[in-house]
């Protein structure tokens, strides 16, 4: 259910592109989340040093050729939390407050005019206490919220965290259309702000389906292949990377999304 009815207008010029960078799922301090070089520990035996190392390059080279960037929205789930399913095991950094703090370093050194964070999973950032927020007052963000509406150069879009998931591919583009039916009748009978776009994320996968006057989509997440739950649980296929939009209107934008490979763990020879 929508909460929000409120459209944050970006401050922009109408007749110049603004660059809209989405990130989502950095799932700060496991051992496959997004880890800057000086907040990855390098042990004698840890070959997850190594993979950190390549994700962090990767992310760190697109980002820097996609500048400069107006507008970042950080789309939940950026630290991991307590890790309780795995005893947190997984974990390399169990301080949720360090957590928050390698989140919001990372946001920082995007260098985006304006940032707007939406709340992840309780999970992982906390049922009451939401650790998200404090990466929001470490940047002085322009906003969080579990629902964040943008009117950029004209064009609505709406950011949330949270959709269903499908294990199929034919099913992944069904919880988008759905959200976008919603946000229809939303607009119709309550008069919420109608959507060009709309944004999901905490799947892990990039989908996208539309048609004429609108575009919904799943972000690719930002943690790297390899958590147990995953690997134990799920066969379906994850994406890695960022989603980037430049628009001039609402009627001319382009977006992308941006995908990485995993180096995958090696074969057992027998």
């Amino acid at each position: 259910m929508q909460t929000d009815a409120h459209i944050e207008e970006v401050d922009v010029v109408k007749t110049k592109s603004k660059r809209v960078l989405i990130v989502s799922d950095f799932h700060c301090g496991h051992e496959v989340g997004l880890t800057p070089p000086e907040w990855n520990p390098s042990y004698a035996a840890d070959h997850m040093s190594k993979y950190r190392s390549y994700m962090w390059k990767k992310f760190d080279e697109e980002v820097e050729r996609l500048k400069p960037i107006d507008i970042l929205v950080a789309n939940g789930d950026l630290v991991d939390g307590r890790g309780d399913r795995q005893g947190s095991l997984e974990l390399i950094i169990l301080d949720r407050q360090k957590q928050a703090e390698m989140a919001a370093q990372i946001i920082s050194g995007i260098g985006a005019k304006s940032v707007f964070i939406t709340r992840g999973t309780d999970y992982h950032v906390g049922p009451e206490e939401s650790w998200e927020n404090l990466v929001a007052d470490k940047l002085n963000a322009e906003r969080i919220g579990d629902v964040i509406n943008l009117d950029v150069n004209g064009l609505t879009m709406n950011f949330r965290h949270h959709i269903g998931g499908s294990q199929t591919p034919i099913g992944r583009t069904t919880p988008l259309a759905r959200e976008a039916v919603w946000n229809v009748l939303w607009s119709v009978r309550q008069g919420f702000p109608l959507a060009d776009v709309i944004v999901r994320s905490h799947v892990h996968y990039h989908s996208f389906v539309g048609g004429p006057g609108w575009l919904a989509l799943t972000t690719p997440g930002l943690q790297g292949y390899g958590t147990r739950y995953g690997e134990r649980r799920l066969s379906g296929l994850i994406d890695w990377g960022i989603v980037v939009f430049d628009v001039v209107d609402k009627n001319d934008f382009t977006w992308e999304a941006i995908t990485f490979p995993f180096p995958f763990p090696e074969t057992s020879k027998v």
